[in-house]
């Protein structure tokens, strides 16, 4: 085999190079979507901080907590779309360069507008680069099994990279300042754009393609408008004006957008895309898996700190096992999914967290004196080890039997079902009172809603087998 019949590498390699440039683009890829979610999670642990020196009041904070997933899930459709119309590899250098841009801006900011627009440029580019990221992946590994098992792995990433935010933020401003938080997607956008040229294939575009401008602007401002809605519900009761506006015009926008789509000659979003059952039980268990996994570190942060008296070093060690549990996972995960297959892992996967949720839920809702080894651990072994093989399980559902012309597609689709899961969570537990946003109530919803998700991916599980051989 030669690099050029896997897709990497512009010029002829033996054969023992294929197999190297391959894993060697894989990890720069991954590298790159890993950073992106890392640096969604960048300033969870420090916004109070960044709250005291600027000044900011509760609806400022949540706006600043946001900006940079608002951008990155709107325009993620779009960044689909424009992967597959220019090429992965060009669409990407585009992202990292906006994305590298706003990384370095943001931490220079001398106050909370330019912070602020810095986090929505963020997310601008990262809405570019996740999805061309996945175009490249379908040229690197181009046979569908290969590809399959490029995506089990690359399920994983998103969660692994949500940790190292979470832990990473602690630790970067209690030993040095919020602002070096941003060091990281800065080094590792600009190693990208270096080594882009000499990992990644130069992928074609897809001729013939149109942009679907008015499905674009309207996905994207449904998208937008409908989330800052939501997320304002933090700040605001869900019958005020702030709410009620942008949410109304979010779901007529995205409502628009449904019919607009259905007769487009070449749609942003093919309506049959997202009705595929297998695609569609593997997004649900993207958009829960997220929603559990981010509301658990948010709200198991506040208790240790708040409850137990932890520091922000002592509560990022806390996630230790967290991290370790979810890198076993996912390693074995492809395996898992190459004997079984990507239904059963998924529904495995959606059981397994579900329990470990369960376990913290009864932990930090009741036993604040419980010491940490029998009282959290259990639950932050269990919950990463679902959530990795969840993830894993799901991408391979969402990616399996996508055409090349798709593959930025369904990247676009695969991340915003990740960003919009959160959100939606939290503001429905929101819209049942202060009191809803707990543990124990984040326990009770991801459970129920497994439940649902893993009984469609068990419907699959005839074709297990079909997915990575």
């Amino acid at each position: 085999m030669t690099a050029s019949t896997t897709g990497v590498g512009t010029t002829a390699g033996s054969a023992g190079d294929a197999p190297a440039r391959s894993a060697s683009a894989f990890v720069l890829l991954g590298t790159v979507q890993a950073t992106l979610i890392f640096t969604l999670a960048a300033l969870a642990v420090p916004l109070p901080d960044i709250g005291r020196e600027f000044t900011l009041d509760r609806s400022q904070l949540i706006l600043l907590s946001a900006a940079y997933g608002l951008t990155f899930a709107g325009l993620l459709l779009l960044g689909g779309r424009l992967a597959d119309r220019y090429g992965g590899r060009r669409a990407l250098t585009a992202g990292l360069l906006v994305f590298a841009a706003a990384s370095g801006a943001a931490p220079l900011a001398p106050g909370y507008e330019a912070l602020l627009a810095g986090r929505f440029a963020q997310g601008v580019g990262a809405a570019l680069v996740a999805p061309a990221a996945m175009n490249v992946l379908r040229t690197v590994f181009a046979s569908p099994a290969a590809y399959g098992r490029a995506m089990a792995t690359w399920g994983g990433l998103s969660v692994l990279g949500a940790t190292a935010g979470n832990l990473g933020s602690g630790v970067i401003s209690a030993l040095l300042s919020w602002r070096w938080s941003f060091a990281v997607p800065l080094l590792v956008a600009g190693a990208a754009l270096v080594l882009a040229p000499r990992l990644l294939p130069a992928t074609p575009p897809a001729a013939g393609r149109s942009l679907d401008l008015p499905g674009a602007a309207l996905a994207t401002g449904g998208i937008v408008l409908a989330s800052y809605g939501l997320v304002l519900t933090d700040a605001h009761p869900w019958g005020s004006p702030a709410v009620l506006v942008p949410l109304a015009a979010g779901v007529a926008l995205c409502a628009a957008f449904l019919l607009t789509e259905r007769h487009a000659h070449d749609p942003l979003l093919p309506p049959r895309f997202v009705l595929d059952r297998r695609r569609a039980t593997g997004l649900a268990a993207i958009a829960l898996t997220a929603a559990g996994t981010s509301m658990t570190f948010v709200l198991l942060s506040l208790h240790l700190q708040q409850g137990r008296g932890y520091s922000e070093l002592e509560t990022s060690a806390a996630f230790t096992p967290f991290a370790a549990a979810l890198l076993a996972s996912g390693r074995a995960a492809g395996a898992l999914i190459a004997r079984y297959g990507a239904p059963r892992v998924t529904a495995a996967g959606l059981t397994t967290g579900a329990a470990g949720l369960a376990l913290l839920a009864a932990s930090g809702a009741g036993a604040g004196s419980a010491p940490y080894a029998h009282g959290l651990l259990p639950g932050l072994v269990l919950l990463p080890a679902g959530a990795a093989a969840s993830f894993a399980g799901a991408a391979v559902l969402v990616t399996s039997g996508v055409p090349d012309r798709q593959t930025g597609l369904a990247g676009g689709v695969l991340n915003t079902a990740m960003e919009l899961g959160p959100t939606v969570l939290f503001a429905a537990l929101l819209a049942l009172g202060d009191d809803a946003v707990s543990l124990a109530a984040t326990a009770g919803a991801f459970v129920a809603l497994a439940c649902a998700t893993a009984a469609l991916a068990a419907l699959g599980s005839r074709e297990a087998r079909a997915d990575v051989h």
